[in-house]
């Protein structure tokens, strides 16, 4: 192999390099977004009982409420019922009699919703036995997503550590002028620098590259630079020597 194409091997890796960085780094920022929503999660279910369990504590506040509304009228009624034994005339028994009946009527009215309330309180009690078992469950789930984010968090920081180190083991090898191009062009196309030639195009803007500069391209005489995206143009030797392996077993 000579001086030229080592350089290009060169190229190709650090642009390999720069790729699985470019991913890690992804996969690493996005990990604190997910364990946040996860952390959401498991607070809206922690929530959902503490609603349950409030909207019980306000029926059982309203059932006394009710039950006290009750325990009033009845002492109500039985003054009446006093009343009864000392009125002088018809008219004053029958407007005291009236009295009870509308009284009685209205307890009735609220024992029937004390009754309500009871049986709603049944169903709240459900409500928050089945919200606790389900925050149970799926806390339990949600918290072994977590760690395993915080796993890969993990195993991403030391693999970034290990590509930082290959990248600054590799920069120095690399002639100044070609580096200095591949960071020129990675800054102004996302980061990819290098483009393999498939089948006579360019890999990454697929346009057809002129026959001249195909045979160059695959010599590794020199750098060729896309026409169209200006990216730098390789042949992948390897492949071309797979296809002649295939060819000739056929």
């Amino acid at each position: 192999m000579d001086g030229v194409d080592a350089e290009f091997e060169k190229l190709i890796q650090l642009q390999e390099l720069d790729n699985a960085l470019r991913q890690n780094t992804a996969e690493l920022s996005d990990i604190p977004r997910l364990i946040q929503e996860l952390e959401k999660k498991i607070q809206a279910d922690s929530e959902q009982v503490v609603r349950a369990k409030e909207k019980l504590t306000q029926n059982q506040k309203k059932r006394r409420e009710l039950e006290a509304e009750v325990k009033d009228l009845k002492a109500q009624v039985s003054r009446y019922k006093k009343q009864l034994n000392e009125v002088k005339n018809n008219k004053e028994y029958t407007a005291l009699l009236k009295e009870i009946q509308e009284t009685q009527e209205k307890i009735d009215r609220l024992e029937e919703e004390i009754i309500k309330e009871l049986l709603s309180a049944d169903e709240i009690e459900e409500e928050i036995r089945q919200a606790t078992l389900n925050q149970k469950n799926e806390e339990q789930h949600l918290r072994q997503e977590i760690e395993a984010l915080q796993q890969r968090k993990q195993q991403l920081e030391q693999e970034k550590s290990l590509l930082l180190k290959q990248k600054e083991e590799l920069l120095p090898t690399i002639p100044r002028q070609q580096l200095h191009l591949y960071l020129s062009i990675a800054r102004k196309r996302g980061g990819i620098a290098i483009s393999r030639v498939t089948d006579e195009f360019c890999s990454m803007c697929q346009v057809r590259i002129r026959p001249q500069m195909l045979n160059e391209i695959r010599d590794r005489s020199k750098i060729h630079l896309c026409e169209s995206c200006g990216r730098i143009l390789y042949f992948d030797h390897s492949e071309e020597s797979a296809g002649e392996t295939e060819d000739s077993s056929r």
